[in-house]
């Protein structure tokens, strides 16, 4: 006997699971079959966690590290993350009020939606865009309202397009630069676009800076809190999955003034107390340790980008602008014919290649799929071949020439 639906809240009903998190348990099926599949659907790097960070977790657990610790993380690693906020990012907070460390990056997102936002309440979400912050926003009893970017001008953010998603109720922004999934940086005209929205319509921002470590082509970083008039409506949001292949960890952090912070306290302090103790070591090691690795990993990720970016180009129907950060390529797959799902699918069941379709990440990433290239050139390579390979059995048989 089935429960009746009502007896579930509607909020959670409101959601689905991941889309990147569907094709990913798919892969694993056809793995298990002893399929080989070319991932390219999921955020998860390829590079081992350097080994001075996972030795310091280990020495950690054997030292007994492995109680509960305070709830706003260990005062090392607030105190390292601060200074790495100043010195990175030109941002100074009191390591004691104004730094929250989590259990992922996720997690600080959550307790900043559950913190800020009720129900009635809008949540300004740019589209295409990560897939959990629509659901953040749902699962807080908020509306998420979408700002329409479109690849005809590159997902470029502009005053009239945020002023034509603000409401008298609308309360939060979320930002993410570099940007998942377009790739794209947010330039200083979109920063300053930003910054005189948010303050003309009193509004928080949640700014998103995860991949800020994997940038290219010379770019440079900019935390939206330096900008006038933001740092006291501004949340810092990061963590160490992407720079420092951490994402099994689960650590991240957020910043912001110190009334926030506390609201949002409340929510870790209920839901997980605290995040992992001995884990928090392997982060304070992380922002204390070598950064080389960190580079090495930027610079491999840029020889992926130019070789799966020219690849893509060169099948029919495909078009991909060249990403400006994050390890994700979003082609235009309109000129095949098919519709975003219906690629992946194809991808998938014909190629044996696993993508993610555009449109999990908005009504604006239809017509495009997301690939990741945290993956080996060499796979990168195989991946692209399959999908040359397959696309070219499709136009045959469809009557057409293989290439186009």
């Amino acid at each position: 006997m089935s429960l009746r639906p009502d007896l579930f809240a509607a909020r959670v009903r409101a959601i689905g699971s991941p889309a990147t998190v569907a094709v990913s348990n798919r892969m694993r099926e056809m793995q298990r079959a002893g399929i080989d599949v070319v991932e390219f659907a999921g955020g998860d790097p390829d590079f081992p966690t350097p080994m001075h960070i996972v030795d310091a977790a280990y020495e950690a657990m054997r030292a007994g590290d492995t109680h509960y610790v305070a709830s706003r993380g260990i005062p090392e690693l607030r105190d390292a993350l601060a200074a790495k906020l100043l010195r990175d990012n030109g941002l100074r907070y009191d390591p004691a009020r104004e730094i929250l460390v989590t259990p992922s990056g996720k997690h600080a997102l959550f307790c900043a939606t559950m913190a800020l936002l009720d129900a009635g309440d809008e949540a300004i979400i740019l589209d295409p865009s990560w897939v959990t912050y629509e659901a953040c926003v749902r699962l807080a009893g908020a509306t998420p309202v979408s700002v329409p970017l479109t690849v005809d001008d590159n997902f470029r953010i502009t005053p009239d397009k945020l002023e034509r998603a603000a409401s008298p109720r609308t309360k939060l922004l979320i930002v993410n630069s570099p940007n998942n999934p377009t790739g794209r940086v947010l330039d200083g005209d979109e920063l300053q676009a930003v910054a005189a929205f948010a303050q003309e319509h009193n509004l928080v921002v949640v700014a998103d800076e995860m991949y800020e470590k994997i940038m290219y082509d010379g770019r440079q970083h900019v935390s939206l809190a330096t900008l006038p008039g933001m740092r006291e409506r501004t949340l810092t949001l990061n963590g160490f999955s992407k720079a420092y292949a951490m994402t099994g960890w689960r650590l991240g952090y957020i910043a912001g003034p110190a009334d926030m912070i506390g609201e949002m306290l409340k929510v870790h302090e209920q839901s997980v107390s605290c995040a992992t103790s001995f884990v928090q070591r392997g982060g304070l090691a992380a922002l204390a340790g070598p950064q080389d690795c960190v580079a090495a990993m930027a610079a491999e990720y840029r020889a992926r980008r130019d070789l799966i970016v020219n690849g893509l180009n060169r099948l029919p129907g495909v078009r991909c602008h060249l990403p400006e950060g994050a390890f994700y390529a979003f082609p235009d797959i309109r000129g095949t014919g098919m519709p975003s799902a219906a690629f992946a699918e194809f991808a998938i069941s014909e190629a044996h290649v696993a993508l993610t379709s555009g449109d999990a990440f908005g009504a604006c990433g239809e017509g495009h799929v997301r690939l990741s290239f945290a993956t080996s050139r060499e796979r990168v390579v195989e991946g692209l071949e399959r999908l040359a390979r397959a696309l070219a059995k499709l136009r045959v048989a469809l009557g057409q020439p293989a290439v186009g």
